[in-house]
């Protein structure tokens, strides 16, 4: 029966003509150097950055250097400066081979500078490439170190780059006993805003511990709107490999708290869904180490069997506006085990555990949602006080 659903999918998926224009043309806030070096020049600069830090072919750090700007010292998310961690993998503090910079991990048990780290800093500079979900941790990390310059009265600069999955709004909204690492703040999984926009939201909605200000300043793109098509011109980090991953990450990260691998281990992370034996999925998988994995995929050396979804990744999902729940739904209906489908991380993915229960109690898709309507409206609401750009609807 499932394999029957898959089929009509793929029919609907190869007569669908995408109309999405990917755009390259867009000029980020690290493009725009007349905007923020003279704002930095003579100051003792800090830098949260990673691999997509890029200024044209450039790091960001490597630019700042050759204009004579003082870098202290580095902060580095989850994934690492050079983005090359696994996710959930500890992050070390050290030093940057390249530059000789110190770098401070704020992942793990430090993921909020402290004040020995800004002590000798007089501006921070944010330039992280988020994919737009609540659970991808940079906004989380954009919202501790918003916290520790606001305590420490420290000025932060947000360099701000696109959203790619920037044009749409949607999914279950956190729930305050779902605060974590992977949402801290009642906005629903795909929220529909750049860090500049979210850095606006987090001082404006009072979301900063005791409800601090930040005293912030973004630096705007040009040529970007939401409804913009935008490719990263570097991965975001190691299992988001290409726009593919990116754009069916939102739906596909709800497996991260369920038996189910999503590809971690194989060359199309965030692109396949499935587990050994597998009845009703027609594509198979193994997932392997790699001599970059620092972690053991799951099921590693084991045949799964799924969902290749790659197709529907790259022609239907930019379409479809919304978070898609088709295959956790009905790969939980045909798995036996049903009490060992979730684990403890579901619920904390969701911000809720009303999902978990709807899926278990047999929910439709729309059954689900509707829930989520009144909701995301309020937030949407919310949402438009701090839109920097022309929105999508």
């Amino acid at each position: 029966m499932l394999l029957k659903r898959w089929i009509v999918l793929l029919s609907i998926i190869i007569s669908y003509q995408s109309t999405a224009q990917m755009v390259d043309s867009v000029i980020t806030g690290a493009e725009q150097t007349k905007s923020y070096l003279p704002l930095i020049s003579d100051k003792n600069v800090a830098v949260v950055a990673n691999q997509t830090s890029i200024v044209g072919q450039t790091h960001l750090v490597d630019m700042l250097l050759s204009k004579h700007i003082k870098i202290k010292k580095i902060f580095t998310p989850e994934h690492g400066f050079r983005g090359i961690a696994e996710a959930g993998e500890n992050i070390e503090s050290g030093k940057d081979k390249r530059t000789g910079l110190p770098i401070i991990s704020l992942y793990g048990n430090h993921k909020k500078p402290t004040i020995g780290d800004l002590n000798d800093i007089d501006i921070v500079l944010f330039d992280l490439q988020d994919v737009g979900t609540r659970f991808y941790t940079y906004s989380s990390t954009l919202q501790y170190v918003m916290e520790a310059c606001a305590e420490n009265k420290k000025k932060l600069i947000v360099l701000d780059r696109p959203n790619p999955n920037g044009y749409y709004v949607d999914g279950p909204v956190l729930e305050p006993e779902f605060k974590s690492f992977v949402g801290l703040n009642p906005i629903p999984v795909v929220h529909g805003l750049t860090m500049g926009e979210y850095a606006q939201m987090l001082n404006g909605e009072g979301w900063l511990a005791n409800k601090e200000q930040c005293d912030v300043t973004v630096i705007s793109m040009k040529g970007y709107t939401h409804e913009t098509r935008y490719k990263l011109p570097v991965n975001p980090s190691p299992n988001l490999p290409n726009m593919t991953a990116v754009y069916l990450y939102p739906s596909l990260c709800f497996f991260e708290g369920t038996i189910v691998s999503i590809g971690r281990g194989t060359a199309y992370p965030f692109q396949v869904v499935g587990y050994p034996g597998f009845t009703e999925g027609p594509f198979e998988f193994t997932p392997k180490k790699n001599p970059e994995m620092k972690l053991p995929p799951l099921y590693e050396n084991q045949k799964c069997n799924g969902f290749d979804l790659r197709d529907f990744g790259n022609f239907y999902i930019p379409s479809l506006k919304k978070l898609y729940l088709f295959w956790i739904k009905n790969i939980y209906d045909n798995y036996q085990q049903k009490d060992k489908f979730f684990n403890d991380y579901f619920d904390k993915l969701a911000g809720t555990d009303k999902l978990r229960k709807q899926i278990v109690a047999g929910f439709t898709e729309d059954q689900i949602r509707r829930p989520w309507e009144e909701s995301l409206k309020a937030y949407k609401v919310i949402r438009k006080k701090y839109l920097l750009y022309p929105d999508f609807e």
